[in-house]
């Protein structure tokens, strides 16, 4: 199980992005969870999806990212 959990939809043109823009900032894979038939996922990432969430800090970072972007967004979950 990876720390962190791609949230997206199937067929979906942003997430491709969201996993590409993840490759380029060397994020080890993520676990994809996908919402489409999940009534409580729909509820809470609907419209803001594709999401990376941290299982261990619960942090989430939204759509559009970055690959600097996720970059500090790992460093600031990382003890020093």
């Amino acid at each position: 199980m990876s720390r962190y959990v791609l949230y997206q939809r199937d067929d979906c043109h942003l997430c491709d992005l969201a996993l590409e823009v993840l490759a380029q900032a060397r994020v080890p894979e993520p676990d994809s969870m996908f919402i489409d038939d999940d009534a409580a996922l729909e509820a809470r990432y609907g419209v803001r999806v594709p999401v990376l969430h941290d299982r261990i800090s619960g942090a989430e970072l939204d759509w559009p990212f970055a690959a600097a972007t996720v970059r500090q967004w790992l460093q600031d979950r990382t003890p020093q």
